[in-house]
């Protein structure tokens, strides 16, 4: 098969991978004609980091051959679909041919599984070996590492990778036992815990070594001198991402997951993938996909938990203390409010909040106020008192705002007291149907 034929076979299998992403890691660039590549540029770009560099990589499988029959994988052993498979060389001259051409600025590369979870990882490593070693290659590599690997291949994996990432696939370790019989629930969480500490291991290496402007160690090798550095491994960290809307669990159950992976490993990022029906599905998937703003509200509820302060029990709170709210007593998020519109809504006795003295953490949790909102504000507010002119001079959603905020001149009317008045007040217009719908 040409390569051009792969190309098309196994990009297109990789787009069911969300957890894609090329920022965190350290700086590194070809300037002094050392290498190629850089993870600074822009190059041309199709996608934003969430650090607002405009990056793309190029994202394929290694292979779309899969010994295992996961139900919701278009590549699982059973499925009817064309099977392509690159050689270690093929990806690594295009990863080098399309950055030379200015189209990419890194790699994303994931597999199925070939012969055994080991062969398999050691291609994966093997691709980036040669580009760093070889080529030396300094653009962005992002690699999906197999959960059932040796130890030493994820040792090995990390210190090419700029990040790694392994899939927990979905959310409950039922629906994994339902829908991935072949997959190790276990076994995923202790490569998690064994990439985490390698990870916290060699940042604390690096911040030990000597701080800027004191003179670095210097280490005598035959024939060069050269400064000591600590030992790399994915300063990115690691990510992982769950299918949503594939088995029956619940939004609560899957933000639970998500906070329990992030303050258990260290993840950079949880992704979320709505589960899109695949030819000759099984009877055990749903018909149809969620709705995809189920997924946006996810993101959304995720965000509320890395830099707003919020605990997963409070968006999405149990069923118990749901306060009448139909959404959260089944364990779901809103489809028509974000999650902090909601609990906002929800939670009438904690508002309105005094922008003029209130403190960052309760700022943070006015809906329509982002994180650099917030700071501005805080700014602007050991100058002079903040007024109704100064909301509209930010550009905040002051229609979100304005109900939940006093400041100077505006005090907000009763509608905070009645959630059913304020529900409808902040309630998203109807949608007009197309004439030709």
């Amino acid at each position: 098969m040409l390569t051009e034929s792969k190309l098309a076979i196994l990009a297109d299998a990789a787009k069911y991978d969300a957890s894609c992403a090329s920022s965190g890691t350290s700086s590194r660039n070809s300037v002094g004609g050392r290498g190629i590549g850089s993870t600074e540029g822009a190059g041309i770009c199709h996608s934003y980091a969430p650090d607002g560099r405009c990056i793309s990589l190029l994202k394929i499988l290694l292979t779309n051959y899969c010994q295992y029959d996961c139900l919701y994988c278009v590549n699982r052993v059973s499925s009817n679909v064309p099977r392509a498979r690159f050689s270690v060389q093929e990806v690594v001259d295009l990863t080098l041919d399309f950055y030379r051409r200015n189209c990419i600025e890194g790699l994303f590369l994931s597999s199925g599984i070939i012969q055994t979870p080991d062969y398999t990882m050691e291609r994966v490593v093997e691709v980036a070996r040669v580009l760093r070693e070889e080529h030396d290659f300094r653009g962005y590599i992002h690699l999906k590492t197999i959960p059932d690997a040796s130890p030493e291949l994820l040792l090995r994996a990390g210190r090419y990778a700029d990040r790694l990432s392994i899939n927990i696939e979905l959310p409950t370790s039922d629906g994994l036992a339902a829908l991935a019989p072949e997959k190790d629930g276990a076994a995923i969480q202790r490569s998690m815990g064994r990439l985490a500490t390698h990870i916290d291991d060699a940042r604390q290496a690096r911040a030990q070594q000597q701080p800027r402007g004191v003179a670095p160690q210097i280490v005598s090798m035959p024939g060069r001198t050269r400064r000591a550095e600590a030992p790399r491994f994915a300063p990115g960290g690691q990510s992982t991402q769950m299918i949503v809307g594939a088995d029956a669990a619940d939004d609560r159950t899957i933000l639970a997951t998500s906070a329990r992976l992030y303050g258990g490993y260290g993840l950079r990022r949880v992704y979320y993938s709505a589960f899109s029906p695949i030819p000759d599905a099984s009877r055990s998937l749903p018909l149809s996909a969620p709705p995809l703003v189920r997924e946006h509200r996810l993101y959304q509820a995720d965000w509320l938990m890395r830099f707003y302060g919020f605990t997963h029990d409070e968006i999405v709170p149990p069923a118990a203390a749901s306060g009448g709210d139909a959404n959260a007593a089944a364990g779901m998020l809103s489809l028509d409010m974000d999650p902090k519109l909601a609990w906002a809504v929800a939670h009438p006795e904690l508002f309105p909040v005094d922008l003029n003295t209130a403190p960052r953490e309760r700022l943070l949790r006015v809906p329509g106020l982002g994180v650099r909102t917030v700071d501005k504000l805080l700014s602007a507010r050991r100058v002079r008192r903040l007024r109704h002119a100064d909301l509209g001079q930010l550009h905040v959603p002051l229609g979100k705002v304005l109900p939940f905020v006093t400041v100077t001149d505006h005090r907000p009317a009763d509608r905070l007291r009645d959630p059913a008045r304020l529900r409808a007040h902040l309630a998203p217009p109807p949608v007009q149907a197309s004439l030709f719908a």
